[in-house]
Order: structure tokens, then sequence, then C-alpha cells
């Protein structure tokens, strides 16, 4: 069997102080998909930024990785909006040079287990209402009740994100205009919204079926966020050609064409503040980078809780911001391999989702209280059957990835213990979660059972090891209306120099952290300075 070269799938140069230029305009912490578009637009106006990434490979969420000859994404399972000439097509296309390219997934791109109940979502704008309307005959008034809230929530988003980038006496001039473009059902919570079309429970729970995609359930979720997913999806699932890994390898070259770097192996241990403004950062190794700009798209809990100096945190409030935010839930993943090709296993082009009943706020509350309790969502995806390169690199195999929620609690006891080497009862307990996943797949795919060659799972101590995130957490911060209302979550920081960029300034995922990049560059130039630059990217 053909085995990728390990180095493949190792993207960035790995870091040594000497390896450093003499001079950078920026550095930029973290290099998933924020940091990488935060420093690649800069480099394209000509600003020399050095990315450090703290794994042995750079993209964050979007990396890939290699074993036993398998190839999985670690989070990026699907994209969408990216089939037509959209403005997240054009971004992508100007970052990488026009070298992505995309794989639709089938018309039927999700499909809903929902207790006994199947169901779906289709392509199309057209298409996605008129299946949810054949799923439900009798409720085709709120079906479109439902498309027309999504479309005018759509309209309300750029102006969201113009909030962010506005300095705080811009926002108080334009509250008014903000408050006046912002629909009533923004910041309510999603099922209050829906419940508001229609009581029946099953159309509720098709809607809100992606829910996983942003980790918080109807009854907590707002209704914002909601909309932003089920819009980003209306024209289908896609898939980057080659694997997800070919994202920040294609995004790199611009980078580095402006004298820049993207550093793996460079774990940043602080952030230098005099005097309230930035210079530089000290790595764990004791070497210290000169710089009056410091990015951090390594999350807002680790930029305020650990990257800066208490003291620095304290003094400028944000030690106190953070008690108004928590972080996401954590994850399992179940990393499969087969030595099947996905045709010879009849694999679709289409994620499950895999659900006890239609209350998914109680099934994830009787989870976290109970570990007897079935996992609230199951997640199936086929990456080598949604890549059509796949079989290039690894001939005759097929890959799944099986996602589940995790309370982190779960694991504490085996926090600050080294990967790979947590003993016994952490690998027993791997095997039981693993083997209650595997169930799911074989229920709905019994065809697989006998057939698995390798599989290996990952937890929200995985997370934190290869993501640096403290709580394993999936997306940042939770998704919560609260925590969409922050003020202080803004690309500009109190501190002169630091800047943030990643999810948690805007929203999940990876094309939320790659807008958000767009906003943290906005923020930095001003209007005035980024106008060429966007025009240059959308026309």
């Amino acid at each position: 069997m053909s085995k990728m070269k390990p180095s493949t799938l190792r993207i960035g140069r790995r870091y040594r102080p000497n390896r450093l230029a003499a001079e950078y305009d920026a550095i930029v912490i973290g290099s998933g998909m924020g940091g990488l578009t935060t420093a690649a637009l800069l480099s394209e106006v000509g600003w020399r930024v050095c990315v450090l990434e703290q794994h042995y490979t750079a993209g964050g969420y979007t990396h890939s990785y290699e074993r036993n000859g398998y190839e999985w994404d670690v989070g990026l399972h699907y994209i969408g909006d990216v089939g037509a000439p959209t403005r997240t097509r054009k971004l992508f296309d100007f970052l990488s040079n026009g070298k992505l390219r995309w794989a639709p997934m089938d018309d039927e791109y999700d499909r809903f287990y929902v207790g006994d109940h199947v169901y779906s979502a289709r392509a199309g704008k057209t298409g996605f209402r008129d299946n949810l309307v054949r799923q439900f005959p009798d409720e085709e008034s709120a079906i479109d009740a439902y498309m027309e809230l999504l479309k005018q929530v759509g309209g309300a988003l750029s102006m969201f994100g113009m909030g962010r980038v506005m300095k705080p006496w811009m926002r108080t001039m334009a509250a008014p205009l903000l408050k006046w473009k912002t629909p009533e059902v923004m910041f309510q919570k999603t099922y209050d919204v829906l419940s508001a079309l229609t009581d029946n429970q099953d159309l509720i729970a098709v809607i809100c079926g992606q829910w996983g995609d942003m980790g918080v359930p109807p009854k907590q979720s707002p209704f914002m966020v909601h909309a932003m997913i089920a819009r980003h999806y209306l024209y289908g699932g896609f898939y980057p050609v080659g694997g997800s890994w070919q994202i920040a390898d294609s995004i790199i070259p611009k980078i580095q064409s402006g004298g820049g770097e993207v550093f793996t192996y460079a774990h940043v241990e602080k952030i230098l503040v005099d005097d309230d403004e930035v210079r530089g950062v000290r790595m764990s190794d004791g070497h210290e980078i000169d710089c009056p700009v410091v990015i951090s798209s390594a999350g807002v809990d680790n930029t305020f809780n650990r990257l800066l100096p208490d003291a620095v945190a304290t003094s400028t409030g944000y030690k106190r911001s953070m008690e108004n935010v928590r972080p996401s839930v954590g994850h399992l993943c179940l990393y499969i391999g087969l030595q099947k090709t996905a045709e010879d296993l009849g694999l679709p082009k289409t994620n499950f989702w895999i659900y006890p009943h239609n209350d998914y706020d109680k099934a994830l509350a009787d989870f976290v209280e109970s570990d007897e309790a079935p996992f609230p969502v199951v997640y199936i995806s086929f990456p080598s059957a949604k890549d059509p390169d796949y079989l290039n690199r690894h001939p005759g195999t097929t890959t799944i990835e099986i996602v589940a929620p995790a309370p982190y609690r779960l694991f504490e006891e085996w926090k600050g213990s080294t990967w790979g080497q947590r003993g016994e009862d952490y690998d027993a307990l791997k095997d039981s979660l693993s083997r209650h996943l595997l169930a799911h797949l074989y229920d709905k795919l019994p065809q697989l059972e006998g057939e698995i060659d390798y599989y290996e799972l990952s937890t929200p101590l995985s997370t934190e090891w290869f993501s640096a995130y403290q709580h394993g957490e999936l997306y940042g911060l939770d998704h919560t209306p609260e925590r969409l209302q922050q003020d202080w979550l803004t690309p500009k920081t109190r501190i002169d120099g630091l800047w943030l960029t990643g999810q948690d300034i805007l929203t999940c995922g990876v094309t939320g952290a790659m807008m958000s990049g767009v906003l943290t560059v906005t923020a930095m130039l001003g209007m005035r300075r980024v106008s060429p630059l966007m025009k240059l990217i959308f026309g």
C-alpha cells in the first residue's frame, strides 16, 4: 500500500531562533484559519508577518494527519457557499492564489436520524425549501416564513461584522442605525423563534439538525448563528480536493511572498507588554521576538488568561470580562480506516446526524448529567468519499470519522498528562467510548461490521494537547446570545499593539474564522487603506 511521506502533512517551517528574520511588522499567534487569513492579507499590503504555531503542522482545525497509511481531517468536515463566485469563494480563491479546488458532496448533503425517523437537507435554495415541504406538507407556510427569516438575518450579518470593527465612539454614534438594521430575532433563542412559526417539534428538529456545527442546541443558541450556518449550506456541502491540509499549504506562500513565514513547534509563552503597549513575545525556549504588533488567533481564553501577564489582564479589565463568557463543548472524534474503497463499501458523500429523539436540549442535558445517557448527537463523515483525489494518495482505502460531544469532566483527572502516555484507565475509557460510537456506525451501515482495519479516538485532552484549548473546546467560546453581545470581543483590544482574530471575535467554523481575519485587517488598517484590497478580492 502506498504511504504518504510524513513531511507532506507537516505544513510550515520548524521554529528555530536563527531562522527568524531580523524584524517583523506583525506577529500572529496561531495558524488557524483566522491567523492565516490575517497574516496573508497583511502580507498582501506589504507587511512582513511571522506566524507562530505550537503544533507540528500549520492550519489549526483545517490540518490533516496521516497514520497507518490513512489520512483524516481534524475539523473541516465540509464547507458551504463555495460552489459559485460568492464572497466566501472569492476570499478562498484570493488567499490560495486560485489553487484550492472544491468537490461537491451528494445533493442530499446532510441526513438526520431523529429517533426512528429519517429526514434530509438538499442542496439549492429551492431544493432545500421544497424538500422540507415534501417532508412536512402541512407546514408549507411555516417553512416559507422560516426561509424569509433566513433572508432577513443574512442581510444583517454584515452590519454585525461592521459593528465589530468600529471604534467605541463610532459604535455609539452608529447604534441607532445598527439597531434599525438588526432584525428582532437576531439574538433571540433559535427554539423561541422557530416555535413562533410552528409547533411541529420534528420540523424544528430537522431545521436545527446542524446544531452540532456550532455546539449549542436550539434552546440555548442565538438565531443569528443558526441562520448563518443554515444559509452557509443552502447550496450544498463541498470538500477541498486533496484534503483539508491543502488550505494552509496554499495560503502560506502568500505570507512567504511578503517576507514572512509560518513557524511550527513555536510555542509562545508570554505576550510582552510594557506600559500597556505590546513589545513582542517570549517563546518557551526563552527567546524574545521584538515586535510592536501582536495578533492573537489563540482564542481569548488563552490570550487573556495565559499569554498576557496577569497584572496586565487584570488592570485592563479582561479578567473581569472573561467572567461573562464560557468555553464551548469538548468533543470526541473516532478516526477509522478500512482496506476497501468508499465505492466498494457503498459509502455516500452525505453526512449523517444521529439523534436519540427530537428534544436536542434535553438530550444534551441528560448526557452531561449522566454517564449512562446516550450521546445527544453523533455525526458521521466520509472524508475519503468526499475527496476525489483521495485514492490517488491512498489507493484501495477508505476513511470515516465519527464526532460526538464530550464533557471535559470525563477526562479532567488526566489533565496535564502526556499525549499517548495516559495509562490503562484512560485507554479503557477510550475503548468503551469507541465501541459506543462504532455501534452507531454499524446500526446505519451494517455492511461495515468486520471491515474496519484501524481506528483511534481523540478526546478533549487531544484537542488541548494539539490545539492548546484548555478545556478541549471545539468552537472557542460558547456561541450563546450573551456571548455575541459582548462589546469587548472585537479585533482591537485595550492594549496598544495587541489585536485579536479567529472565531471568538465573530462566529464559529472555518468560514467564520476566515471572515474574522478580514475584520481584523480592516480594523488595523482602517477603511480607507483596506478598500483597495477588498476591491481586489471581492471586485
